[in-house]
């Protein structure tokens, strides 16, 4: 058996690793420059304590749990893989509930449980394109919630002028200690009950590829393309 392998079998290491990301997330966040742009939108559904579908891409998960209002209860859709166990772990760090299930395990279960969170007034993640892609290509799901809940979705995302990209994927990005970031919130997204739901899904799509641009634009980053 690999070492990766041995590793994500053993309890305790997983606790020990997932304890890490949290930190580092933390360290990030303390020692850099960050500036949050758009978020007086979330701030009027927080205000008045309505629920909203945050929407982000695969790749920017890391530094999520930072544009969120402490206290404000969520829960983020998270796959059953041995991946999504990790990051449940990370986020529960940051306060952050989680519920298992994707388009492909677990979908009927994890629909019920969103739209009970949103139907009591709390807030549900979604990453779009998660839990394996494609890269930044929003799936059926999120439309799915939208169009049955009434809610809007709110896009977000974030850069960082130091930062690392992986190869993964995702192109997953890693902001470094002491980088100039910025986390940047996009207009509500309303899907209609009876609205044509592939217009739908493609509207989510290019308002976050379009979002996700011109963040890394900002922070003299080159843009990812979608897969």
């Amino acid at each position: 058996m690999g070492l990766a392998k041995r590793i994500g079998k053993n309890e305790r290491i997983r606790g020990a690793l997932c304890w890490l990301v949290a930190q580092y997330v933390r360290l990030v966040w303390l020692t850099g420059r960050w500036r949050v742009v758009g978020g007086d939108i979330p701030a009027r559904f927080w205000d008045r304590g309505e629920p909203f579908i945050l929407a982000f891409w695969h790749g920017r998960l890391l530094m999520m749990p930072k544009s969120w209002r402490g206290g404000m209860p969520i829960h983020m859709l998270i796959s059953q893989h041995r991946d999504g166990q990790l990051i449940a772990r990370t986020v529960g760090h940051f306060g952050i509930h989680t519920v298992e299930g994707s388009t492909t395990r677990g979908g009927a279960g994890a629909l019920r449980a969103m739209l009970k969170a949103l139907k009591g007034g709390e807030c549900i993640g979604i990453t779009p394109d998660g839990p394996k892609g494609p890269r930044m290509r929003a799936s059926d799901g999120i439309v799915a919630v939208a169009r049955l809940s009434g809610c809007p979705v709110i896009p977000a995302t974030y850069a960082a002028a130091g930062a690392r990209r992986l190869g993964s994927w995702d192109r997953f990005l890693i902001p470094l200690p002491f980088s100039r970031g910025l986390i940047l919130w996009g207009e509500p997204i309303t899907v209609a009950r009876d609205g044509d739901e592939a217009a739908a899904r493609q509207a989510i799509e290019d308002a976050m590829n379009a979002q996700t641009a011109e963040a890394d634009r900002l922070m003299g980053m080159d843009p990812v393309q979608p897969a």
